[in-house]
């Protein structure tokens, strides 16, 4: 195996091409231009990098995955749903959200200015969307991530109160069911996500998946900017 060095076109290598160690890197170079963006989420592909670092682009062995209808929600977590004050949005503040994503005061970043500017504008060509949780008009939590047909591929969450990012999730799991979505992409595995149900899967099967539901359409309205 071989690190490739992507051309000015917007091809990829096949995920199965990506390197053992580090786990899941796959190419380096090109741009963060929405084609090649669209084209790297839709072949199961993720741009992650720092600023010290090229532009490196990853397929992981292991995905971290959840069909969205199947979403966990512990006892004490719909207990303190049933008095949450807090309102859940779709796609009113996706700056905001991708900005706060961004702020990780002790383990930096790697949501860079330029990895922000791109999905901005991934974003406002219909691709990137965002959930927000609000206190009364205080941004308290949200997460963002690309759609792909019936995919959705989570980038990142925040939380500024407690549980304020698994609210996001567990809503936007439902919304996305009702509207046809058939799988959610967390990328890789974490405590935090699997307390919400998800699972391992293995890259050929995510590559099953993509195959399955990336042509596939979520109902017309399932992206509007919307309450939850």
């Amino acid at each position: 195996m071989q690190l490739h060095v992507l051309a000015d076109n917007y091809w990829f290598p096949d995920i199965e091409q990506a390197l053992d160690d580090p786990d899941g890197l796959l190419a380096m170079g090109g741009d963060l231009s929405c084609q090649r963006l669209v084209s790297a989420y839709r072949h199961g592909i993720f741009p992650w990098y720092n600023d010290s670092q090229p532009l490196l682009w990853w397929s992981p062995k292991i995905r971290a995955v959840i069909s969205p209808e199947h979403v966990h929600i512990s006892r004490s977590m719909k207990k303190w749903m049933a008095k949450c004050p807090y309102r859940i949005t779709l796609n009113s503040q996706f700056e905001r959200i991708i900005a706060q994503c961004a702020i990780r005061p002790h383990d930096g970043t790697w949501i860079t200015k330029q990895m922000q500017q791109a999905y901005i504008e991934l974003h406002h060509q219909g691709f990137a969307h965002s959930v927000e949780v609000w206190d009364d008009d205080k941004l308290v939590g949200g997460l963002y991530g690309v759609s792909v047909g019936q995919l959705f591929c989570g980038e990142s969450m925040f939380h500024r109160a407690t549980n304020a990012s698994k609210l996001a999730f567990i809503q936007f799991s439902h919304h996305f069911a009702q509207h046809g979505g058939q799988l959610i992409d967390a990328q890789m595995p974490t405590t935090h996500l699997q307390s919400l149900g998800v699972v391992d899967c293995p890259r050929r099967q995510f590559k099953h998946y993509l195959r399955q539901y990336r042509d596939q359409a979520v109902d017309v309205n399932c992206w509007e900017s919307q309450e939850l």
